[in-house]
């Protein structure tokens, strides 16, 4: 049986209830659900402020468009960012018309900060920090650069629900979650969009409605007979969250602590299995992370090959992320960050996910060494593939 890389899983028959609830009120939008998330994944994060939205895309645009129009940012002004990441990344700086300068990474595939000092220029505002696959990498060293700059730092924690620095929930000046299909925290597809200032977090609210300065289920629960009574103060998006992705949200919440104990015994497991490995690359986890374990990234060479060996033996591997400056809208920048570059060519994510078993684990532990140990005894990938599907 094939072992795939990413599975969700859901509590049923929780998240039914959740969204019977919305069905049967009548009320599937804005609302009384998401209103509950909100206060929710406050509540587990210690954040101050959470505004629930459709896709974490949408709240990293959302962010940038709050922080370009109330910081008198101007077109064209520098965000820094990571080659490393899913490209919506750096599409939100390009939907808010700033220019996205790429910062190389470190050992932890997070932004290295040496490489982010040399690049803030007079016109950098601000800087994304990416916790690819739930780590930390050296985010409180760029938390610190970028108060001593003046800069705002955006936290894209689309991976990092869960993710732990110190005892804590990493804390930045605005911090976008994914609760997109296959995400640690997973619904259909949404997020969460956490301010710090108390200001900012109001107008995103607008924002999020088309600028409208009062919502659908506001207007409909205060008892007035002006309920279509609103202002618009924002030219704003369509980016609000739904109550039935919040109802799955409110289901799933509860189960995240212990799926992500189980993700990082998965890890351990696989850390365990490959140490004595030179061919494969661990990539480190910083101290005082308790990553939330969204990935288990491995660097080898020939990693293509390696790929299709892999899926040979039926196990579905991947790539997180294709090197941005791969793609035509950032290909200017392509010879800035070398050892992203290097990096994007080696890398490939295990399958991790609930539904794995320990034997599973062991599969993938034992087909993963013996398509790169075969390769350090003179055979060919595709010899150890052979000798497998032929056995």
């Amino acid at each position: 049986m094939t072992i795939q890389l990413f599975v969700p899983t859901f509590d049923v028959e929780n998240c039914l209830k959740e969204v019977r609830e919305c069905l049967d009120k009548g009320w599937t939008g804005l609302g009384f659900k998401t209103d509950r998330f909100e206060a929710a994944w406050k509540t587990y994060t210690g954040l101050p402020h959470a505004h629930f939205v459709n896709s974490a895309t949408s709240g990293l645009h959302l962010a940038l468009d709050v922080f370009m129009n109330e910081g008198g940012w101007n077109h064209g002004d520098e965000v820094l960012t990571t080659p490393l990441t899913f490209v919506s990344t750096n599409h939100a700086i390009l939907y808010a018309g700033l220019e996205p300068v790429f910062v190389d990474v470190d050992e932890h595939l997070c932004l290295d900060p040496n490489d982010l000092l040399r690049k803030i220029t007079p016109h950098t505002r601000a800087a994304i920090f990416v916790g690819l696959g739930g780590n930390t990498g050296r985010f409180e060293r760029v938390r610190e650069i970028c108060r001593q700059k003046g800069l705002v730092l955006l936290l894209d924690a689309a991976h990092m629900a869960g993710t732990r620095l110190h005892g804590e929930t990493p804390r930045a000046d605005v911090s976008v979650y994914s609760f997109q299909a296959v995400k640690n925290l997973p619904t259909a597809d949404s997020g969460m969009i956490c301010f710090a200032d108390e200001r900012l977090d109001a107008i995103a609210r607008k924002k999020s409605w088309l600028g409208i300065n009062r919502n659908t289920y506001e207007r409909a629960s205060d008892g007035s007979a002006y309920k279509w009574r609103y202002d618009v103060e924002y030219v704003g998006f369509k980016y609000h969250g739904n109550s039935i992705m919040a109802a799955i949200g409110l289901a799933q919440l509860p189960h995240l602590d212990s799926d992500n104990d189980r993700r990082r015994a998965i890890a351990a497991r696989y850390e365990a299995g490959f140490s004595r490995n030179k061919r494969i690359e661990l990539i480190p986890t910083p101290n005082g992370c308790l990553s939330a374990r969204h990935l288990y990234q491995v660097g080898v060479d020939r990693r293509d090959e390696v790929l299709n060996s892999l899926a040979g033996r039926g196990i579905n591997a991947g790539v997180h992320y294709r090197n941005n400056l791969d793609y035509p809208m950032f290909a200017a920048h392509r010879l800035t960050c070398p050892r992203a570059s290097r990096q994007s060519e080696r890398l490939l994510s295990l399958p991790l996910h609930l539904r794995l078993t320990d034997a599973e684990v062991e599969r993938v532990i034992d087909a993963l060494n013996d398509c790169t140990l075969g390769e350090a005894h003179g055979e060919r990938i595709d010899d150890g593939l052979a000798r497998s599907t032929s056995a």
